[in-house]
């Protein structure tokens, strides 16, 4: 691990960005922890997405809360980790990243005609496409006063995680 002072990378953007693709293959990359948001969900939740029905705020309060909680372990136990989650919102954001010197945000950007495709491909995942509208109507993009590092998703994983080493100035 370099002796940068960044512990923790969050990767958001909305659905069928690459957020766990990239944050998987960063990880590995960099020796990291990985953690993907959907494994914070409680049972509730899924269920409900998996039925059509999206979060509300109320929904994603206590998966927010585990999110900051891990990030927070993360950081004390000097266990640098990469974490996905949409963090749509800036009120989420404030919740997992707020005032965190050690976490980097990093934003997935694509157009939605790029993701709705994506969306359509995967296989066996609880998000059906019909919820993607709702989560560009939802999308806070990040401000210049939360320091998100953009991440183009029209290039390949190699070339986003590499970009994302660069750009932070991560090194394993």
């Amino acid at each position: 691990m370099s002796a940068h002072p960044l512990s923790v990378v969050l990767i958001m953007g909305v659905t069928s960005s690459g957020k766990s693709t990239v944050g998987e293959g960063l990880a590995e990359r960099l020796g990291w922890v990985f953690r993907d948001a959907d494994s914070f969900h409680p049972p509730e939740n899924v269920a409900k997405m998996s039925s059509g029905q999206p979060l509300n705020d109320d929904d994603r309060k206590p998966w927010l809360q585990a999110i900051a909680h891990f990030i927070d372990e993360a950081g004390a136990q000097n266990n640098p980790a990469v974490v996905t989650c949409s963090a749509l919102k800036r009120a989420y954001r404030e919740v997992i990243v707020g005032s965190r010197q050690h976490v980097a945000l990093v934003h997935l950007v694509g157009d939605k005609q790029l993701i709705a495709a994506r969306m359509a491909a995967r296989k066996n995942h609880f998000m059906p496409t019909s919820l993607l509208d709702s989560q560009f109507a939802t999308l806070e993009a990040p401000q210049d006063d939360e320091k998100p590092f953009r991440v183009a998703i029209d290039q390949q994983p190699a070339v986003m995680i590499q970009t994302i080493v660069d750009g932070l100035k991560l090194a394993r």
